[in-house]
């Protein structure tokens, strides 16, 4: 697979990441650990180098499942983890007290079975704790060799600015995709500035912009889909329109609806990486594929003037989580 860069901290990565949250997290029927490992290797043949994981994940049991099944191919990649919540059992909050963090750090070392973490995000901004102290503590750890890099997600401009001021960060890890663009209004000029890499989750807007996903399919015990508003039943039906201008497209490349969402991205600046995630073996293959779908800027600029005239309906968040951490 093509590389690319995050930064000016030499942190050079596949174009395409790994998400590892949906493999027991969030998106249906948990796999094993024997089909984890499975699927975690097929994406390094495939030519994946970084794996995103967090300890809320589960939580803890995510980060557990990459930990074991990459130990024996470490040196072959990067990981990608999170921290700065305290979490009580299934509920969490944002918390990046020095002790918190270093907490978080020990665990998810453990847990991944390393002696150091290539890229840690602070997974939230706590309101509670200035981002200069934030800062200081990712360098005491990456003083320590902990950490080689460090990131915020989901963060405002001037916690960009402020925080990279006195620690630089590599990477911003905010949702971006075809359906949600906010980041290009604020967050874009501010990482081309700094020289900050965007490392983007839910590229495929949480499987929607695949075109396989459906009010059914997502009616499981352990998918949080449900309840975002983007995928009430009128959200997913008045949104179609979408979908109806990417099978366009796709039909035209002949490529499938994922992968133009995934190279609409890679298309849009060449500090952005994006981390889909699946538990499918073949999505494993045609995600890594859209690394080699290109546009012309006079396909780009048509794909972008269809894009402006569509509406999204649905918030990605309800309200009540966007209050409780800041999203």
């Amino acid at each position: 697979m093509q590389t690319r860069m995050l930064g000016n901290n030499h942190f050079l990565s596949s174009a395409i990441g790994f998400g590892c949250m949906g493999l027991n997290h969030h998106r249906g029927v948990v796999k094993s650990a024997k089909e984890v490992k499975a699927i975690l290797d097929q994406a390094l043949d495939a030519g994946y180098t970084m794996f995103d994981t967090a300890e809320v994940y589960g939580p803890y049991t995510n980060e557990e499942l990459v930990g074991q099944s990459l130990k024996d191919k470490r040196n072959q990649l990067q990981i990608a983890t999170k921290g700065g919540f305290q979490i009580d059992g299934l509920k969490n909050w944002p918390d990046s007290r020095p002790e918190t963090l270093r907490k978080s750090l020990e665990g998810s070392l453990r847990r991944l079975q390393t002696e150091t973490i290539d890229l840690y995000y602070i997974h939230r901004v706590d309101p509670h704790v200035p981002i200069e102290e934030v800062a200081f503590t990712m360098q005491q750890f990456k003083k320590e060799g902990k950490i080689k890099h460090w990131g915020l997600s989901e963060a405002n401009g001037e916690t960009i600015r402020r925080a990279h001021n006195i620690e630089p960060l590599t990477a911003i890890q905010s949702e971006y995709s075809i359906w949600w663009r906010d980041l290009e209004k604020e967050i874009f000029p501010i990482l081309e500035e700094l020289s900050i890499g965007l490392v983007a989750y839910s590229p495929l807007g949480r499987g929607y912009l695949s075109g396989k996903v459906t009010a059914a399919s997502i009616a499981t015990k352990n998918d949080n889909r449900k309840e975002l508003p983007r995928f009430t039943k009128e959200a997913l039906e008045a949104n179609q329109k979408l979908l109806d201008l990417l099978t366009i497209i796709a039909q035209e490349k002949a490529a499938s609806l994922a992968q133009i969402a995934i190279a609409w991205i890679l298309a849009q600046k060449p500090w952005i990486i994006p981390i889909p995630g699946t538990t499918n073996n073949e999505r494993v293959q045609e995600n890594a594929q859209a690394a080699t779908i290109s546009f012309t800027a006079e396909e780009l600029s048509k794909l972008n003037q269809a894009l402006a005239a569509i509406t999204i309906v649905g918030d990605r968040y309800p309200q009540s989580e966007k209050e409780r951490t800041g999203k």
